[in-house]
């Protein structure tokens, strides 16, 4: 069989266990294999990083994105905001986008002069973590000293927009240019349905919780996207815009470097990236008829990686997460309040969590989002004391455990689950670049159906979806 690709590393921080208390990561266990994302997807580009290149890759096509950009308004008097958020960093260790963070930075210097030059790092409800990063990174060294994590609970700013007072975080805009750096992988489509995903962080990262909590609790999925369009159009952050660089992520890797002055216009490209090679995945994932699960990721529960797709997606995978007219997500912070006693949504419209995983083995996770949800209506299996005690100690996991079992050993756990579903099918999420980590049995399904997965979704379905967002094909960026 093929050997199995080496998954990202354990991290040390605040969220987690210490990396010398994880277990063994599931991919090392027997029977393991892998597969490329190119091996099921002969079609899919070149990328970028990982690459013969390294991280140099990177800088080099960030400099060449921004060489289209016009910053003739910013001066050498003059502060600029760098603003990031925190889901960066986890794409492929957060190199890629750290070292984009760093070119914007000495480019904005050499092209205008300004040295007044900040990042500012937007995070979720793990307040501390882009900190965290921040000094992982050297972020801090980089710039100077003027690096700083912001958090949803920071000092507010009002922004008065089309539709009533929202709020920012202060220290965001609290500079005379605001720098939107940011990236494509569509991560929570099934929160924000790859509508406008370019402008989320608006009404996200770079907002007041009482903002924020407008998207996930009083809305729900699609009828909040326009909070973040509603900032990022007010006269107040129009004055501070001065340009958007993301970092273009496929599947597989990092496809390149867009930036550009007008948002809306690289929003088209983003939305074409995602729904063309990550709604190819994600198709794919919804043809699994049975798997268990494996977390094995710094990240929570639902942000965990396999093929560039998170947890979450996948158990929502038995609906079409692109397609407009298709019902809620299975699962979103909105949709869960709607879920009776009994397991059952309580709406029709809400289908339920994704039948074909059978099982979940939680070999190593982080806490910091709630996630008993998934415990309560998944089967789940945690390997050991310290990371149960730690979910137990987390005010927003302290149900996780009553929902889950316990094991020793990841090893035993996978025994366990293996027994109780009686299925031989594992996906593993623990972030394997360019390919995905996986038993057998799952691999030789997958690459079964891939082609028709992708003649479905080059054919009927990416033409749809682009359809249904108003946004003409072919508008992707090359590498």
């Amino acid at each position: 069989m093929r050997p199995p690709i080496a998954p990202i590393p354990p991290r040390q921080s605040m969220y987690g266990i210490h990396p010398s208390l994880v277990k063994a990561r599931v991919s090392e266990l027997p029977g393991m294999t892998s597969v490329t994302l190119r091996e099921l997807f002969p079609d899919l580009p070149s990328v970028i990083f990982p690459g013969d290149e390294g991280i140099v890759a990177v800088r080099r096509h960030t400099e060449q994105a921004l060489e289209s950009v016009d910053m003739s308004r910013i001066k050498p008097e003059h502060s600029v905001n760098v603003c990031s958020s925190h889901h960066g960093f986890t794409l492929l260790g957060g190199d890629p986008y750290a070292e984009m963070l760093k070119t914007i930075r000495d480019v904005i210097e050499e092209r205008t002069g300004c040295k007044n030059i900040r990042l500012r790092a937007g995070v979720g409800l793990r307040f501390r973590e882009t900190e965290e990063y921040i000094r992982r990174h050297k972020l801090d060294e980089y710039y100077n000293g003027k690096a700083r994590g912001v958090a949803p609970v920071d000092e507010g700013v009002a922004i008065e927009t089309e539709i009533g007072t929202l709020y920012g975080i202060k220290r965001i805009y609290d500079a005379d240019w605001i720098v939107h750096a940011h990236n494509s992988d569509v991560r929570e489509v099934h929160f924000h349905r790859m509508v406008d995903r370019a402008v989320k962080p608006f009404g996200m990262s770079y907002a007041r919780i009482e903002t924020r909590s407008t998207y996930h609790q009083n809305l729900g999925p699609r009828a909040a996207n326009f909070t973040a369009r509603a900032i990022f159009d007010s006269p107040f952050v129009q004055d501070k815009f001065a340009f958007s660089c993301f970092l273009t992520v496929v599947p597989h890797g990092i496809l390149g470097v867009d930036a550009d002055n007008d948002l809306y216009s690289l929003n088209e490209r983003v939305t074409e990236v995602g729904c063309r090679y990550y709604g190819k995945m994600m198709t794919l994932f919804g043809e699994i008829d049975e798997c268990i699960a494996a977390l094995d990721f710094p990240c929570p529960v639902p942000y965990v990686f396999s093929a560039g797709v998170i947890y979450a997606n996948l158990v929502g995978a038995n609906t079409d997460l692109f397609d407009l007219e298709s019902p809620l997500p299975a699962y979103t912070w909105y949709t869960e309040a709607f879920y009776g006693r009994k397991g059952f949504p309580l709406l029709p419209e809400i289908p339920r969590l994704n039948p074909a995983i059978k099982m979940c083995v939680h070999s190593y996770a982080w806490i910091g989002y709630p996630s008993a949800f998934f415990s309560e209506h998944i089967p789940t299996v945690v390997v050991g004391r310290e990371q149960a005690d730690l979910f137990d100690r987390d005010p927003q996991n302290l149900n996780y455990m009553k929902h889950a079992v316990l094991s020793e050993s990841t090893e035993s756990a996978m025994e366990f689950a293996r027994k109780l579903t009686g299925t031989e099918k594992v996906l593993i999420f623990d972030g394997a670049p360019g390919g995905i980590n996986l038993s057998q049995p799952l691999r030789d399904l997958l690459l079964a159906k891939a082609p028709e997965v992708n003649r479905r979704v080059e054919q009927e379905l990416i033409p749809k979806w682009l359809r249904q967002r108003g946004v003409l094909p072919k508008a992707t960026v090359a590498a």
